[in-house]
C-alpha cells in the first residue's frame, strides 16, 4: 500500500467560506452535555431529530466511506422491543426518541463506487482522487474469506515497514470493525453535541443486548452496534451525580 498519495497537495481551485463560531456557546454544548438516564415526558420535535440525525452524518469519517447506518425507531412496536433489548433501563424506557447506531463493514465497495462515480461528474478533481478511490481503496478494504487477503497484506506490509513509513490497518476482518466504529462513533458524538445545541439531553447506550437488536432491525453479519443513543428533555431526576474526571494529567499527554 503506497503511502504517497496521502503526501500529494493539490489545489483543486475549490474554496469554502469560513464562518465565525462563538466559541463559549459551543464549549458550553460540549460542558452540558450530560449521560441523562430519566427523561421528561415530552415529545422531541419532529424537524429537531431531523438536524440531529444530519449532523450525524456530517461527522468526519475514513476516507469519506461514511462506513455507518443510524436508525431511528420511530415504530412502536420495535421500539418497545428495542427498550427491552436495551435492558429496559430507565434511559431507553423513558426516552422519547432511540437511534441505534450501526458500523457497516460491507457497504465501503458500494460506496467508494459511487464516490469515483461523483467524483468523475465534477470537473478539476485531481486524477489521484479517483485513482484512490479505484485502486487503493479495493486494496486497503478487502480482506477476503476468513481474512485470507488480509493475511497476505500483513505480511507485505511487515516487510516494506522496514523501509518506510507504512499504513498497517486494517488487514483482518476484525480490524475492519474497528476501522467502521471510530467513524460512527464521530457520527454518534455528533449526535448528542447536537441534541444539546437543540435544547435536549441524550445518553449513550452500550448496555444493550446486539444480536436482539440485529434481529429487530432485520441485519446481517456486516452490521455491528456501536451504542443506541436516547433523546429527550432531561428529567430533574435524570442526572444522577455530579459529573466525575479524574486528573487531566493521567490522560493528557504534552510532549516538548
Amino acid at each position: 500500500m503506497s503511502s504517497d498519495i496521502f503526501s500529494e497537495v493539490k489545489d483543486t481551485g475549490y474554496r469554502e467560506e469560513l464562518e465565525e463560531i462563538n466559541s463559549e456557546e459551543f464549549f458550553k454544548v460540549i460542558k452540558s452535555r450530560r449521560s441523562v438516564r430519566v427523561f421528561k415526558d415530552e415529545p422531541v420535535k419532529h424537524e429537531d431529530m431531523q438536524k440531529i440525525l444530519d449532523a450525524a452524518i456530517l461527522a468526519p469519517n475514513s476516507s469519506n466511506l461514511q462506513p455507518w447506518e443510524f436508525y431511528w425507531v420511530k415504530n412502536e412496536s420495535k421500539k418497545s422491543e428495542l427498550v427491552k433489548a436495551c435492558l429496559s433501563q430507565p434511559a431507553a424506557a423513558t426516552a422519547p426518541e432511540l437511534i441505534v447506531c450501526i458500523a457497516r463493514t460491507d457497504t465501503w465497495r458500494d460506496n467508494a463506487k459511487e464516490m469515483l462515480e461523483l467524483l468523475n461528474k465534477k470537473e478539476g478533481v485531481p486524477a489521484a482522487a479517483k485513482s484512490y478511490y479505484q485502486k487503493l481503496v479495493p486494496l486497503v478494504y478487502t480482506q477476503g474469506p476468513l481474512s485470507i487477503f488480509g493475511f497476505f497484506k500483513r505480511l507485505a506490509i511487515f516487510i516494506t515497514g522496514f523501509k518506510k513509513v507504512t499504513p498497517r490497518e486494517p488487514v483482518s476482518n476484525s480490524q475492519m470493525i474497528t476501522w467502521a466504529t471510530k467513524s460512527t462513533a464521530l457520527g454518534c458524538e455528533n449526535i448528542m453535541l447536537a441534541a444539546r445545541a437543540l435544547g435536549y439531553d441524550s445518553c449513550p447506550m452500550e448496555g444493550a443486548d446486539s444480536k436482539r437488536i440485529k434481529d429487530i432491525l432485520h441485519l446481517g453479519s456486516g452490521a455491528h452496534l456501536v451504542m443506541v443513543i436516547s433523546i429527550g428533555k432531561r428529567d430533574e431526576k435524570g442526572v444522577y451525580g455530579e459529573q466525575i474526571r479524574f486528573d487531566r494529567k493521567k490522560f493528557i499527554k504534552i510532549l516538548e
